[in-house]
């Protein structure tokens, strides 16, 4: 008895303590911390300057916005697919409409990918306008999706010509929404203002169609004169096109 008294008064409170923490730690296990939250929830309570009202309307105000904010896109969208279907009606019965799926942040100003491909009778070569004008053309093509090669691509061109005066020229893509044309005239009749076209003589696409306007001449510019063209279809911005059957000349 004398060991037993000497042993527990030596690890007895210890003994006592240990059962104590098991005792709460198997409580809040079983109460999921229940406990601790309520009393969490009594302490701070004072210091909530907010009442549950107020936290409510706020909740209910910012779904308001986000609601908001959903109509306009929603808006525009259907003003953007108004646009489309105006400028579809507008062009050739066999054409073919169809929603950019795909562009790269790198290629932005070179190619898009288009939600439609051979199973909607769609081949290498055709031409692909937009609202405001030419786009590009169709460079590779899979079942289901078309890529395209945009004007805007440094690797494009495109014979042209001013429609007001029938001066030529090739249309090459500088990665922006700003073009540069070369002419092949040593003093080419164009002015800033004047509308570009497709050249009547381009193997690649069909004649007339919108390019874009003249915004600067540079008559000094060698080789050739050169002239900075605005594409008049917001590339950047465009979320459907339309595919036009063509063969190359």
């Amino acid at each position: 008895m004398l060991i037993v008294r000497r042993w527990y008064a030596r690890y007895g409170s210890k003994l006592i303590w240990a059962g104590v923490a098991l005792g709460m730690g198997w409580f809040l296990r079983q109460t999921q911390g229940a406990a601790i939250l309520e009393m969490y929830y009594w302490v701070t309570r004072p210091l909530q300057s907010e009442s549950p009202q107020v936290v409510q309307e706020r909740l209910t105000n910012a779904r308001t916005i986000e609601l908001e904010q959903r109509l306009v896109e929603l808006e525009r969208q259907n003003e953007q697919l108004q646009k489309l279907l105006g400028y579809f009606e507008a062009q050739q019965k066999n054409v073919i409409a169809a929603p950019i799926i795909g562009r790269s942040a790198d290629d932005w100003w070179k190619q898009v990918i288009l939600g439609r491909g051979s199973k909607d009778g769609i081949e290498v070569g055709f031409v692909v306008t937009g609202i405001g004008g030419l786009i590009g053309r169709v460079v590779d093509v899979t079942p289901h999706t078309s890529r395209v090669l945009l004007v805007s691509d440094p690797t494009s061109h495109v014979g042209a010509r001013v429609s007001r005066t029938g001066t030529m020229g090739v249309i090459k893509g500088d990665g922006s929404r700003i073009a540069v044309m070369r002419f092949f005239e040593k003093v080419p009749k164009v002015s800033p203002g004047d509308t570009i076209t497709t050249s009547p003589v381009s193997r690649l696409f069909p004649d007339g169609l919108p390019i874009g306007r003249v915004q600067s001449v540079d008559l000094e510019k060698g080789p050739a004169p050169e002239a900075k063209i605005l594409l008049t279809s917001p590339i950047n911005d465009l979320e459907w096109a339309v595919i036009h059957p063509f063969k190359s000349k």
